[in-house]
């Protein structure tokens, strides 16, 4: 879900997504399970598929169980 409020765009990937990759989140606002991104520089596209394709990862891992 990206949700775009208060000059920033909402990423909810998950803490542990999150905590994954936060070497690379250094430089965004970001909380338990979100990241904000401000609107008024270009989206990190490829810093968003991967966090895109690891949540999806996550989900797909759990439905194997």
């Amino acid at each position: 879900m990206v949700r775009r409020v208060f000059g920033h765009c909402s990423l909810f990937p998950t803490a542990a997504v999150i905590e994954k990759f936060k070497d690379e989140l250094t430089g965004f606002s970001t909380s338990k399970g979100t990241i904000h991104f401000p609107t008024d520089k270009l989206l990190p596209a490829t810093l968003v598929k991967k966090l895109v394709k690891a949540r999806i990862a996550q989900i797909e891992t759990k439905k194997r169980r």
